[in-house]
């Protein structure tokens, strides 16, 4: 069974008119609504950094839990979110972004890796005595744009430091869109065969022209968790000037569909979804 991981948070993070928190709620219900596995909602970092997340606690209260199976996720960068984030009991998961390039672990949590590796120890700590499991991101996982040393043994090496630390659940982020097929076809297989007892996914960003070929390398390679936002917006505000896109839900959904996968959501919801996005993405 696929794991489709919803991702508003991803796509409004980096828009300069704040949403109204009212606004975030309701379209976050909506997507409560179809089926997806988890949705990545909101972050527990600071709001300089990230204003338009600033309502992530807020926003978490006025979410419909109760008739929905789907999980929620949230965005965390340092201990202070992290024990912010863990007091609640509605998250299921906390995400860490865990960069092989020092220069953005730097610029996206101002830390270094090795003060990162820390915090990773202290989620894992906290998430398991808190009933909560921690997704950790291995962003500029397919390249790295700021001239740091980048190759696939790096990446496994960093990978291999996480597992060692217990961590159970690795997303490959493509955080500047630089993967090409080639890379994906390689290094997914790759991780999986060296730390079979990890679950891993992909965390996609690409231009319009260049999705279907990079979801279809994924899911050649076996992977059954991925991430996307309805339309496709968002990215990392901390990776560059200009925001390298996600992958579009409509698209994956699409393509899945195309290969005579079912991607067990309730399209009628959907559509609700869908239409209610025109509020939030003009």
């Amino acid at each position: 069974m696929y794991k489709l991981i919803e991702c508003p948070r991803d796509a409004m993070q980096g828009m300069q008119d704040f949403i109204p928190t009212e606004i975030k709620a309701e379209y976050i219900n909506l997507l409560l609504e179809i089926g997806f596995d988890t949705i990545d909602f909101g972050s527990f970092v600071s709001p300089k950094s990230i204003p338009q997340l600033k309502d992530s606690a807020k926003v978490l209260g006025m979410l419909n839990l109760d008739a929905s199976g789907t999980k929620l996720l949230a965005i965390v960068a340092n201990i202070r979110g992290i024990e912010e984030a863990v007091k609640h009991p509605q998250i299921s998961y906390l995400g860490f972004p865990f960069s092989v390039s020092e220069t953005f672990q730097q610029r996206n949590t101002n830390s270094g890796i090795e003060q990162s590796l820390k915090t990773v120890e202290e989620l894992l700590n906290l998430c398991s005595k808190s009933n909560k499991e921690a997704v950790i991101y291995l962003s500029m996982g397919f390249g790295n744009p700021y001239g740091d040393a980048w190759s696939n043994e790096i990446v496994e090496h960093w990978a291999g430091e996480l597992v060692k630390r217990g961590a159970k659940i690795v997303s490959l982020a493509d955080t500047t869109g630089v993967s090409s097929p080639e890379k994906i076809t390689y290094l997914f297989p790759h991780l999986v065969s060296c730390f079979p007892e990890i679950e891993f996914g992909v965390h996609l960003h690409s231009t319009p022209s260049t999705w279907h070929e990079k979801i279809d390398a994924a899911w050649e390679s076996g992977c059954k968790r991925f991430d996307s936002a309805l339309r496709g917006y968002g990215g990392c505000p901390m990776a560059s000037n200009e925001l390298t896109g996600n992958i579009a839900t409509e698209n994956l959904i699409a393509f899945l569909s195309a290969k005579g996968e079912d991607p067990g959501l309730d399209m009628e919801k959907w559509n609700e979804a869908m239409a209610y996005s025109g509020k939030i993405f003009r």
